[in-house]
């Protein structure tokens, strides 16, 4: 019973690795996290500089 379900299985994902648009779908989804990284990584970036742009003006009133 279990083997059945495990050949299942395996029958599911060889047929997926087959089909060219799930390998898109794959390559579209890793493109928009490497986006989404990139994003993340530039307004922390620029959200510390603001963040000390305004302490400096703060400090200076």
């Amino acid at each position: 019973m279990m083997s059945n379900f495990i050949l299942k299985f395996k029958g599911f994902f060889s047929d997926l690795a087959k089909r060219e648009e799930g390998v898109t779908a794959v390559e579209y989804a890793l493109i928009a996290a490497g986006i989404a990284i990139a994003i993340a990584v530039v307004v922390g970036t620029l959200g510390n500089a603001i963040s000390a742009t305004f302490q400096s003006v703060v400090s200076k009133l």
